[in-house]
């Protein structure tokens, strides 16, 4: 049985993590709807959450931790698509499609999430025009970075996707309370997934950033130290 505590830390109406979804644009009576039509769990770091060609029965909304997509190849190599943190929605392109999912999704760190049941989701979708509208955003805006991303690797070199995805570590999880450090911690192939080069590559590139003093490596840990040569680098115009 849960606890008291649990039971505030997962109620829809004191979430958090529920006003940076697209669940925010809900009126109070539906926020304690939806409260009544999820189920809350924990994952393990390193445990998926959904696999790639499974059905969808639910909506998956994070409440805490970093999920990374990913897909695998014929030749068994993993690519990571997306990554996603506390208050982003997994799933929903499966649900809203009727498919099966194009992915895993797969826990980075130890998760809360929130399991929105299948039909009371897409009733809702159907029914109030701002989670509509809220949804509609959301896949323009997962479509862009994934556009972005197509682009990136296609016409970057690795040098440049390596800095590249850096920045956009830093932007999707930000940093660490000493203003410098990613607030994430990947291994070498799971940045080589990323960035769509080797691992031996990714060691390499990582170890010539921290030698030209653009970054600092502690373990799995990534300081950024100079944002202007990293942007340069990755050669991003603003």
């Amino acid at each position: 049985m849960k606890s008291a505590k649990n039971l505030m830390e997962h109620n829809c109406a004191s979430c958090n993590a529920r006003l940076h979804s697209v669940f925010s644009v809900l009126d109070t009576d539906k926020v304690q709807d939806l409260n009544y039509h999820k189920n809350c769990t924990h994952y393990k770091k390193g445990q998926v959450i959904f696999s790639q060609n499974g059905l969808p029965y639910g909506l998956f909304c994070i409440n805490s931790g970093k999920v990374k997509l990913s897909t695998t190849g014929a030749d068994g190599k993993e690519q990571i698509l997306r990554l996603a943190k506390g208050g982003d929605i997994l799933g929903y392109r499966a649900l809203l499609s009727n498919d099966r999912y194009h992915c895993n999704a797969i826990a980075l760190e130890d998760c809360s999430v929130c399991i929105v049941e299948k039909s009371y989701f897409l009733n809702l979708a159907v029914e109030d025009s701002k989670l509509c509208t809220a949804l509609f955003k959301k896949i323009s805006e997962d479509l862009k970075k994934a556009e972005d991303h197509i682009v990136s690797l296609s016409q970057k070199n690795v040098r440049e996707r390596m800095a590249e995805a850096l920045l956009f570590f830093k932007a999707t999880y930000g940093f660490e309370v000493d203003g410098q450090t990613l607030a994430l911690k990947l291994s070498r192939e799971e940045i080589a997934d990323f960035v769509g080069t080797s691992t031996e590559s990714a060691i390499r590139l990582l170890s010539e950033f921290n030698t030209d003093k653009i970054i600092e490596l502690s373990g799995k840990q990534i300081k950024i130290l100079n944002t202007d040569k990293l942007t340069k680098t990755a050669n991003i115009s603003y």
